[in-house]
């Protein structure tokens, strides 16, 4: 089973009924307790545990005294992902990024944004669950997920729904801000340092890029996904 850690990923994990499990170190404060008072009017099995059984359990992680075994994420399709969306889709593809963290801040940027899913790799892609998870502040699980074999073939289904995709990169002629986002749109983000591969690139509607102003030439691509999401965010609200 998945395994998550940190009070505040572990908080929204209950509220969104994913635990299966909880554990804990006794006597770990005031917040912990209160998390142990939801898993048992859930009817959770709890296990205290030592410190150092839970320092093992989650590699290292910064776990504040609490973690929680979970069940599956709901699985969704792309197709599902464009018709249940309330409005216009606003869609985030990962396109090989394997940095957990990274990973996690884009999917508090599609919570916080109000996105409609994020389409990722099966292979080559970050687990959504302990680092990915603490670093989404719990918003893993509030968000729906498609989980694909071919980003590309996947990009191919999103245009065949009606959804422009559009690709981040750092060497595109179009800024960013320039594209219309209240259109259904999907944005395409690629791994650290390497960026969208060739096919996928080739495949995306058009290709924008984040101006610099600075001496370094890209943002992480945690950030970069942000101001993209936000920007369409911001488009949204002019016309609504």
């Amino acid at each position: 089973m998945p395994l998550i850690y940190g009070i505040h990923a572990v908080a929204e994990a209950l509220k969104a009924r994913r635990v299966s499990r909880l554990v804990h170190v006794r006597g770990s404060g005031a917040r912990v307790d209160l998390l142990l008072g939801r898993a048992h009017e859930l009817r959770l099995p709890v296990e205290t545990v030592d410190r150092r059984v839970l320092d093992k359990m989650v590699r290292g992680g910064v776990h504040q005294g609490v973690a929680a075994d979970l069940e599956a994420l709901p699985a969704y399709t792309v197709e599902e992902l464009v018709e249940q969306a309330e409005g216009p889709a606003l869609i985030t593809v990962l396109d090989s990024i394997e940095d957990p963290h990274n990973v996690g801040a884009i999917l508090r940027s599609v919570d916080g944004c109000g996105g409609h899913g994020v389409v990722r790799q099966a292979r080559h892609a970050a687990s959504l669950d302990g680092a990915a998870a603490k670093a989404s502040a719990g918003a893993v699980h509030h968000i729906k997920i498609a989980t694909v074999v071919n980003i590309a073939r996947s990009l191919e289904e999103l245009k065949a729904l009606g959804v422009w995709t559009i690709g981040l990169d750092g060497d595109a002629d179009e800024a960013y801000d320039a594209l219309d986002y209240t259109l259904p749109t999907a944005f395409v983000v690629g791994a650290e340092g390497e960026g969208l591969r060739r096919l996928v690139q080739e495949t995306c509607d058009r290709l924008v890029k984040i101006p610099m102003a600075g001496e370094v030439q890209s943002l992480n691509v945690s950030v970069a996904a942000g101001v993209a999401l936000f920007e369409a965010a911001r488009q949204r609200r002019k016309v609504s």
